[in-house]
């Protein structure tokens, strides 16, 4: 077991935002979560990493210490106008090992090299943050995350405005981490992208709607739930997964 949730709320100011939401992120494994918007999928990752304390339940990491967990916020959350270089924002991948105000040995300095290489960056180590493209900030951020080495990655909205073939990158990537049995959460908008690549799909409302296997998670009956318990606590909040109403899998 690598994270239990048990009868979690969290929220904001004493409103909650997830409501007795009950489950298991197993070890080694890869979890998509999928919902409207402002269903608490955010939230839920926030609460994970320790950010939010819940306003009630609790969060069981087993033998997951909070230090091994490696979160990447999305991507309006990075201030990209920081004068720093690409270098600079990997090697804080480091801060677990040197601390926030540690020096960055050679060895390090290599990893970080080694890191902006494996997402195709190598050669941008000296650039400024501001002259990136979005797809090449996602890389350095997901080069960052490298470096943590943790045992478990929290990625909210990972593959959002980015091109084809950066999101194949680092999809590929995020598999690789699943390979070397890492347990994988991300919060996504693409229903497609998820039958595809995730095995496993958390459905969220505000409250649970469905956790298990993709393919039962996300059956048309439980997006269709999900569709109208976000119509009866927001009449106005829009379901935002385009591909599922493309293709009528809604209905």
């Amino acid at each position: 077991m690598a994270i239990e949730l048990r009868d979690l709320t969290l929220g904001y100011d004493g409103h909650p935002a997830v409501h007795h939401l009950d489950g298991t992120f197993a070890d080694g494994s890869l979890t998509a979560i999928v919902g409207p918007n402002g269903s608490g999928k955010s939230t839920l990752l926030k609460g994970i990493t320790g950010i939010l304390k819940p306003l009630g339940g609790s969060i069981e990491r087993g033998k997951t210490p909070a230090r091994s967990i490696a979160y990447l916020p999305q991507s309006a959350e990075i201030d990209r106008s920081f004068p720093a270089t690409v270098a600079d924002l990997v090697a804080l991948g480091h801060w677990r090992s040197r601390g926030l105000w540690g020096a960055i040995t050679g060895t390090d300095y290599g990893a970080v090299l080694g890191a902006l290489e494996a997402v195709g960056l190598r050669g941008f180590e000296d650039r400024a943050l501001d002259t990136l493209s979005g797809g090449q900030a996602q890389r350095a951020l997901f080069a960052r995350v490298m470096l943590q080495d943790a045992d478990v990655i929290l990625l909210d909205e990972p593959f959002t405005a980015i091109d084809e073939k950066t999101t194949a990158d680092l999809i590929a990537l995020m598999q690789r981490w699943h390979g070397e049995k890492r347990t994988v959460v991300a919060v996504l908008h693409d229903i497609d992208m998820v039958r595809r690549v995730f095995p496993d799909a958390l459905l969220m409302a505000r409250e649970p709607v469905a956790w298990g296997t993709t393919a039962e998670a996300l059956a048309p009956d439980n997006l269709l739930k999900a569709r109208r318990m976000t119509e009866a606590w927001d009449e106005h909040a829009p379901w935002h997964e385009g591909h599922t109403h493309q293709h009528g899998r809604a209905a």
